[in-house]
């Protein structure tokens, strides 16, 4: 069995964002054994999984990153979308655009402690579209 579908996840800040409840209000049923591959249609936002229960992880997160990716830098040419487009840019293509997650006995096979992330790294990204592939049987 091969499902597909696309939905559309509401628009947040930039941050990082826990959306496995979204994302579950999104699909179709779920196949009692199979995959569920995520895919983020953006280039300047990203999909991962983390910890799921101290909000001071999402906080750190986006310390991290913007830190290790910073605005405003001088050597940036792709300039004319803002300060923070560059960076969402390379941000987004360090995290990645999808999550693969295993589903087991008709649902996300996630660890305690895991959840689903919207990485968003723009202001003011808007909302962000998301292709759902579920394979399974």
């Amino acid at each position: 069995m091969w499902i597909q579908t696309e939905f559309t996840l509401k628009p947040r800040g930039n941050g990082f964002h826990l959306i496995t409840g979204e994302v579950l209000a999104n699909l179709p049923q779920l196949p009692r054994t199979g995959m569920l591959n995520l895919f983020i249609k953006h280039t300047s936002a990203a999909l991962t999984i983390n910890e799921n229960a101290d909000p001071d992880v999402r906080a750190d997160l986006r310390s991290i990153f913007d830190r290790l990716v910073r605005e405003g830098e001088p050597y940036y040419r792709h300039t004319m979308e803002g300060l923070d487009d560059m960076p969402a840019h390379a941000k987004a293509s360090i995290i990645g655009q999808s999550v693969t997650i295993p589903v087991s006995g008709g649902r996300l096979n996630l660890g305690t402690w895991q959840g689903i992330y919207l990485c968003e790294f723009r202001d003011c990204g808007g909302a962000r579209k998301v292709v759902a592939t579920i394979a399974g049987e």
